[in-house]
């Protein structure tokens, strides 16, 4: 691939200019949902002009045209020109995933990318000379209270539980259906956050009895703000580094084991283990790097971001394989779903 991309830009570098403005991309779709562009949208029986869209958000209709032909020009809005005036309308795209009311909204995800992720990659290069998180520099938080710095008021915990709503919602079934968990009658999702994973995995397996564990702030924002109607799981306090974890046919750290260094992993995994009986399990969710080092990038990104954000990385099967036998764990089953997050599942 790098072969294939030197040869072609030679000439004239189409893809390094597409990445170097990638963040402009991604500032216009942030910008979009920040405003409420996407939500206007769908409610509207008709495609709108940009004066009209300028006038019900409160923003100048220059400014506002812009941001919607740049949107047209990414593929996520749709204009119609008629007597030299345009009118734009959502696609479907944006309305599944851009629009704040859809069930499968990507909303959340969004706000916290922009208004968390951004920040900090605006210190990227200072993650890199230092080789720790900027959380200091960039909240004025220590580097070593991670989730210190995550939940550092309401309104960002709120986001953060947002995010991790919205990826659960976006990948949870492809992650519970991985692997046949229909043998595991007791269900812990450790650091379950919002309890979204859960309920796909309640979902998924309707005899089990499901459990999100977290830190007691964590369960009651969940239960504030996330809970639903008749929920499938229930939920429990605690501080799985610092307290006691209740016991359970298979244990869930999904994008937990990536925030921390190997030592700090190795802890946990070790507990988990000890608590275990027989025939009990742990499953892993997490991006997985390639063996060889060539991708997936995404992956690559969010180990990036485990630099600036947190204290982990990103880690190839191997690397996990290699902490969960050295706890104990045995019969490591390895399952790429080809999307955003992959399975690990180990058996005591």
């Amino acid at each position: 691939m790098a072969e294939h991309l030197s040869q072609s830009e030679l000439d004239y570098p189409f893809k390094l200019l597409e990445y170097f403005n990638g963040f402009r991309v991604s500032k216009v779709i942030f910008s979009a949902c920040e405003l409420g562009v996407f939500d206007l949208l769908l409610k509207s029986p008709e495609p709108l002009s940009a004066q009209h869209v300028a006038q019900e958000l409160g923003t100048s209709v220059d400014g506002m045209e812009r941001l919607l032909d740049a949107l047209v020009g990414i593929e996520i809005l749709e204009v119609e020109t008629a007597d030299g005036k345009a009118s734009y309308s959502s696609t479907d795209v944006a309305n599944l995933y851009l629009a704040k009311g859809s069930a499968k909204s990507l909303h959340d995800m969004i706000i916290y990318q922009s208004q968390t992720i951004y920040p900090l990659w605006n210190n990227m290069v200072d993650a890199i000379r230092e080789g720790r998180n900027q959380n200091e520099k960039t909240f004025g938080l220590p580097p070593e209270e991670v989730f210190q710095a995550i939940y550092r008021s309401e309104e960002e915990m709120l986001k953060f539980m947002g995010l991790m709503n919205s990826s659960w919602v976006l990948d949870g079934h492809d992650i519970v259906t991985a692997f046949n968990l229909s043998g595991f009658q007791t269900v812990v999702d450790l650091g379950g956050c919002t309890g979204a994973l859960a309920r796909e995995m309640a979902k998924a397996y309707p005899s089990a009895s499901v459990t999100v564990f977290d830190l007691p702030q964590v369960v009651e924002t969940a239960q504030k703000h996330f809970c639903q109607e008749d929920d499938a799981v229930t939920f429990q306090t605690g501080d799985f580094f610092s307290g006691e974890i209740p016991a359970a046919d298979l244990y869930v750290l999904a994008r937990i084991i990536h925030d921390w260094p190997e030592e700090k992993c190795l802890t946990l995994l070790k507990k988990i283990y000890d608590t275990c009986k027989p025939g009990g399990g742990v499953l892993l969710v997490e991006a997985m790097l390639f063996e060889n080092r060539r991708g997936p990038v995404m992956a690559q990104i969010y180990s990036l971001n485990m630099l600036v954000q947190a204290e982990g990385r990103e880690r190839p099967p191997s690397e996990y394989t290699h902490m969960l036998s050295k706890s104990g764990f045995s019969n490591v089953q390895v399952c790429r779903t080809g999307k955003s997050y992959d399975t690990i599942l180990a058996v005591r």
